[in-house]
């Protein structure tokens, strides 16, 4: 069994790391000028600091030192992370074509699978657990470690936004890891957490620093990472969409972005401002209450998908179908016109008590 205490003294340790280390950041990086000029795509209005991921990475390193968590596969996943970071950095100083980056995320992918940690089985409904030979295994962890860590990276659009949803995200993945007895997958979150709320403070609007590639690809990462360690062994109903729930703002984000720039020719890296955090701001909302929004998107799908964990057949049915409402309304923010989809916003605004900025 855990220790609370050190589990708690793992969070703050990681927590005021990063809190710490990112003015350091901010001091190194504007002196030699690395920073993130805006465009006719970007919202801020000034240019910032970027590579706040090293802020992050370094407060989970700090964690990761005093818990020391053991994994047979723990020195695939640290190599993986290094190599995840590099890239990351890479694209933030240097802005290196998108062929690179992939090529560089599917190097940390391949470390890990070389360790032996793939996803080897699914349990679908009807069906029962479905397992996979080698490659088909090898290709789907992959291409998850790949997705989660663009996920993340696309969405990371406005202040605080990429680093509250993946705190959210990690908070649910602890959760069902409490219920599940993954001490590791703990361990992880735990300090995942910490580091990403120690960011926040210097990240949320008005930001001071931007995590830039260096952070998002490596928060991606690491959800990918901690669900392979934990959501994908679970045998219950429905495990398999558990992990997507969790990051589901994110994930169906990207794929809407990818049908919206085939529709219209476009390369699926090119970046544009129609996503869901972009339309919310046109829509009206101001710049924090876009993120508020988003953060409510996400603590819901986050619950369902705890509720989806352990829920029985009967319950997970139920639990898809308002989950499935959840998405269509992502589709409907994403897609409608702003006359069209005001009134289901109107009526989440009086939920949450988010007020819109009148132009």
């Amino acid at each position: 069994m855990w220790n609370m205490t050190e589990l708690i003294l793992a969070f703050i340790i990681s927590c005021v790391t990063t809190l710490l280390v990112t003015p350091i950041i901010i001091k190194l990086v504007t002196k030699y000028k690395l920073i993130d000029t805006p465009d006719e795509r970007k919202n801020h209005d000034c240019a910032k600091p970027s590579l706040g991921g090293l802020a992050i990475f370094i407060g989970v390193a700090a964690g990761f030192l005093y818990l020391q968590p053991v994994s047979p596969q723990m020195t695939a996943i640290i190599i993986g992370a290094l190599i995840i970071l590099v890239t990351g950095i890479l694209d933030d100083i240097f802005a290196i074509r998108a062929l690179y980056k992939l090529a560089g995320q599917i190097g940390a992918a391949g470390v890990v699978v070389s360790s032996g940690l793939v996803i080897e089985k699914l349990t679908v409904p009807f069906i029962g657990t479905v397992y996979f030979n080698d490659f088909l295994g090898i290709v789907l962890t992959i291409f998850w470690i790949v997705a989660a860590s663009n996920a993340i990276n696309l969405i990371d659009g406005l202040d605080g936004l990429a680093a509250g949803v993946s705190a959210i995200g990690l908070s649910s993945i602890l959760v069902m890891a409490v219920l599940d007895y993954r001490f590791v997958v703990v361990y992880l979150c735990t300090i995942l957490i910490g580091s990403c709320l120690g960011f926040l403070y210097h990240n949320f609007f008005p930001a001071k620093i931007f995590m830039g590639d260096t952070g998002a690809l490596f928060l991606g990462y690491s959800i990918a990472i901690v669900s392979m360690l934990g959501l994908f062994k679970n045998v219950a109903f429905f495990s398999f969409i558990v992990p997507i729930i969790v990051i589901a703002v994110p994930v169906f984000d990207t794929i809407l972005a990818i049908i919206r720039r085939a529709i219209n020719h476009q390369g699926i890296a090119t970046a544009d401002n129609k996503h869901i955090h972009y339309q919310l701001m046109k829509m009206g909302y101001s710049h924090r209450g876009a993120v508020l929004i988003i953060y409510a998107f996400s603590i819901f799908f986050g619950c369902m998908a705890i509720v989806f964990n352990s829920a029985t057949l009967l319950s997970s049915l139920v639990t898809f179908v308002v989950i499935v409402l959840g998405i269509q309304l992502i589709a409907e923010l994403a897609g409608m016109t702003y006359h069209n989809r005001q009134p289901i916003l109107d009526g989440f605004k009086r939920i949450l008590g988010v007020k819109k900025l009148t132009k």
